[in-house]
């Protein structure tokens, strides 16, 4: 494992890197967004790891504002983060795309490539998720909030979300933001069947959790889709 530099409007940002620069099959990964990265990003670097040993190469960007980033999180928006993460497939020579719920989001800057999706959810649908997380924790403090007051106030200034300092350019983007229909799209779920990954919706939970069988098997379906569909 390691981290490499890409470029993105001047400025640098990282990925983490796991496999052969030079494999024949090089997967660039949308991890989840928000709070749901950090509950899945252990799984994620398991499953590069697997991934290595099978010969596969992949990168982990990180997006500006997120992880080793010094990009201020309040400005940016979707748009930006598909930018950039179209800039960093790029630059480290992807050949495939993997995205994770809300990383479907902004991933479709590659219509080129193949993409393999797990739950992935609308933009709306993690705004919701992470205004009620708020208004439940305001409830505790003895704060009385509603999701359209959140909402207004978000649009007017800064708010924080799920530890998340974000402006109003991010909120109105993610209203707005669904993933793009490629024609070549695999769609997985969490389940038993062949095509499934086994494995609990780690997102969900209240803290990040390790699940090594759901990595092994996240390895095995990214390796079997792989090397299936031509590249």
């Amino acid at each position: 494992m390691r981290h490499i530099p890409y470029v993105y409007n001047g400025a640098y940002e990282f990925c983490l890197m796991a496999g052969d620069a030079n494999a024949a099959r090089r997967i660039i990964i949308a991890a989840p967004l928000f709070d749901e990265m950090n509950r899945m990003r252990r799984v994620l670097v398991s499953t590069m790891r697997l991934l290595a040993l099978r010969g596969i190469a992949s990168c982990l960007p990180d997006l500006p504002g997120c992880n080793e980033s010094v990009a201020d999180l309040a400005v940016q928006d979707v748009d930006i983060w598909r930018s950039t993460f179209s800039a960093a497939a790029a630059q480290t020579g992807a050949t495939h795309v993997v995205s994770i719920r809300g990383g479907a989001l902004i991933s479709d800057g590659l219509g080129d490539l193949p993409h393999w999706r797990l739950a992935p959810v609308k933009g709306a649908s993690l705004l919701k998720t992470m205004l009620r997380t708020r208004i439940a924790s305001d409830k505790e403090a003895g704060i009385i909030n509603s999701m359209d007051a959140l909402l207004a106030s978000g649009l007017d200034a800064r708010i924080e979300l799920a530890g998340n300092r974000m402006g109003p350019a991010m909120l109105i983007s993610l209203q707005n933001a669904e993933a793009a229909d490629w024609p070549q799209l695999t769609i997985a779920a969490l389940g038993e069947g062949d095509d499934d990954v086994t494995g609990s919706a780690l997102w969900m939970r209240a803290e990040p959790q390790d699940d090594p069988a759901m990595a092994a098997s996240l390895a095995e379906q990214l390796d079997r889709w792989s090397a299936a569909c031509g590249k």
